[in-house]
C-alpha cells in the first residue's frame, strides 16, 4: 500500500440513539410579541452587573479615603467625586434592577396561565 494514498473507509457507523418517553407533554401558543419580549431577554444582569461594579468602586474608594490621608486636595476631591457618584450609581442600578426583575417572568406566567388543564379540550371535542 502506497502511503500517499488515502484510507478509505467503507463501513459505517449508526449513532446509538436512545429514546426516553415522556408521560406527557406540554405544549403552549405563543404571540409574536410574546416571543420577541422572550428573545430579547431582560436587562436584569446588566443592571445587577453594573451594581456591582458601582458599588465596589464607591466601596474601595471610600475605603481608601477613611484609611489613607490624602495630602492633596485635587486627589482627594476625585475620591470624594468617584464615591459620591458610585453610591447614587448603585442606588439607580439597584432600583433600575428591582423594577426589572420580573419581566421575562411575567410574560411567561402570561402564557402559562392561559393553557387549559390537561385533556380539557380533547374531552370538548
Amino acid at each position: 500500500m502506497n502511503p500517499a494514498t488515502p484510507l478509505v473507509v467503507t463501513q459505517t457507523l449508526e449513532p446509538a440513539i436512545v429514546r426516553v418517553p415522556l408521560d406527557y407533554l406540554k405544549i403552549y401558543d405563543v404571540t409574536e410579541d410574546e416571543l420577541e419580549a422572550l428573545e430579547s431577554g431582560s436587562p436584569v444582569s446588566v443592571y445587577m452587573n453594573a451594581l456591582v461594579l458601582s458599588f465596589s468602586t464607591a466601596l474601595s474608594f471610600l475605603t481608601t479615603l477613611l484609611t489613607v490621608d490624602i495630602k492633596s486636595i485635587y486627589t482627594f476631591t476625585v475620591f470624594v467625586v468617584i464615591t459620591v457618584v458610585g453610591l447614587l450609581a448603585s442606588g439607580v442600578f439597584g432600583l433600575l434592577w428591582l423594577l426589572a426583575r420580573g419581566s421575562a417572568k411575567s410574560v411567561a406566567q402570561k402564557i402559562r396561565e392561559r393553557s387549559q388543564p390537561v385533556g380539557s379540550r380533547a374531552e370538548s371535542t
